[in-house]
């Protein structure tokens, strides 16, 4: 196969594409704060309970309205001016978070606090994720996906999980109720940054698609997936503007996904990767205290062990690519994170944890830039937000059904058993992604 030239990705030329940095800064500093926040609820719910269940409850709960919002949030995303909206989510949440530190600080709110809180986030999330994806595809086009999608991998996970290893060191110093207060000024920056994204109002259906663009001459994800067919270069041609009603646009978005299987294929690989995250999340603080015993400052360090695998991932997903087919970078890294997630109960040194968490990190960043940058080429740019909330749908229902079964199973079972759970998730993921790199 191949793989195309041998510059590989060129970072300045994207960085120079107009918004594009303002668009990464955002998505950085607000995932920043979402790190924070997670870290620091699970493990104060954690400590407070010394429960694995109750503190995957978090996971559940910040899941929950990814089952009901997305379906209504993929239509406004293809309906609305997406910078208007990730504007509007970022103020939301901030409002909620902060109103959430003061209850915990000024009023001595407890854990039932934190649970609506995360509940309501967890809402604004879940329309929230879906937008910016669909936003990046505008303003990239297709010849910079893949950079730029390992450059948002990079702001997502180096400012979500850095934030998640800083909150282990902050957490016996400011607590809970500072950490969240840091949370809600990071919405507010990255709101500021989406601003002055661009002037004026876009709306989706006006853009032309990026399918009808001409082919790349540069390594993208075209030189490892097959190009569209015809019948997807019919459903990219966007339909005469008019009066569509919302189960029209939610019935054509539905219509799709059924005549894609390999966009579908792909999505519930990218899905499986992320319900294995935040599933991961809670078993890695049990980990860290059950097994290492080496409390909050030990979490803090297995997440930056995560964080610092996954910028790595993201800056080396070009020289991949060069060196190797991108079908066989995908399998091995989903390979890599089932396997490996299986045995992590056994490492019983924080260094090597440590060590194996930023392997599953560079992983997780390599396989998520090569399906979500699949998914952007192939489908228009008019479905975008309904084709991402039909899978964070799927990973909903993925990260609450992992919440629970392996919140049980570490605390009335083993821990082992429920790393193996985990990793039978990875296992699906790279069943899915071999399907997809069949369907050629």
């Amino acid at each position: 196969m191949e793989t195309g030239p041998k510059h590989g990705v060129e970072w300045g030329r994207l960085f120079r594409k107009p918004g594009f940095p303002f668009l990464f800064a955002a998505m950085f500093v607000s995932l920043f704060g979402t790190g924070l926040n997670f870290a620091g609820t699970t493990w104060y719910v954690l400590a407070q309970t010394n429960s694995t269940v109750k503190t995957a409850l978090i996971t559940v709960l910040v899941t929950l309205p990814g089952l009901i919002v997305p379906p209504f949030g993929g239509v406004l995303i293809d309906r609305v001016d997406r910078r208007y909206l990730s504007i509007a989510l970022d103020f939301v949440r901030a409002a909620v978070v902060l109103t959430g530190a003061a209850l915990l600080w000024f009023a001595g709110a407890g854990i039932g606090t934190v649970y609506l809180m995360v509940l309501l986030l967890g809402a604004g999330f879940s329309i929230y994720w879906s937008t910016t994806h669909a936003l990046l595809q505008e303003v990239i086009g297709r010849k910079e996906l893949v950079a730029a999608n390992a450059a948002m991998l990079i702001a997502v996970q180096g400012g979500m999980l850095s934030a998640g290893a800083l909150a282990g060191f902050l957490y016996e110093h400011i607590h809970l109720h500072g950490i969240l207060s840091i949370d809600g000024v990071t919405y507010l920056v990255s709101a500021l940054c989406l601003l002055h994204l661009r002037k004026g109002y876009l709306a989706p259906h006006r853009e032309p698609e990026t399918g009808m663009e001409p082919q790349p001459t540069e390594l993208t994800e075209e030189a490892a997936w097959p190009p569209s067919t015809g019948e997807e270069a019919l459903l990219m041609t966007p339909e005469p503007e008019a009066a569509r009603g919302f189960f029209h646009d939610l019935k054509e978005g539905l219509s799709y996904l059924r005549g894609q299987p390999r966009v579908f294929a792909l999505g519930l690989t990218y899905a499986c990767m992320m319900a294995g995250v935040l599933s991961s999340n809670v078993m890695v603080a049990a980990l860290s205290m059950y097994v290492l015993h080496a409390g909050a400052k030990g979490f803090g360090f297995m997440e930056s062990g995560w964080a610092f695998g996954a910028v790595v991932g993201g800056f080396s997903t070009g020289l991949m690519m060069r060196k190797f087919p991108a079908t066989k970078v995908l399998l091995i890294s989903l390979g890599t994170l089932a396997v490996g997630n299986a045995l992590f109960p056994y490492a019983k040194w924080l260094w090597l944890a440590v060590a194996m968490n930023a392997l599953f990190g560079g992983c997780r960043a390599l396989g998520g830039v090569l399906t979500q940058s699949s998914i952007m080429t192939t489908v228009p740019r008019r479905l975008m937000g309904r084709t991402q909330s039909a899978f964070s749908v799927i990973a909903t229902v993925m990260q609450m059904a992992m919440s629970f079964t392996v919140g049980a199973l570490a605390e009335h079972a083993s821990l082992g058993i429920a790393f193996v759970v985990l990793g039978a998730l990875y296992g699906l993921a790279f069943i899915s992604g071999a399907r997809a790199v069949g369907m050629k």
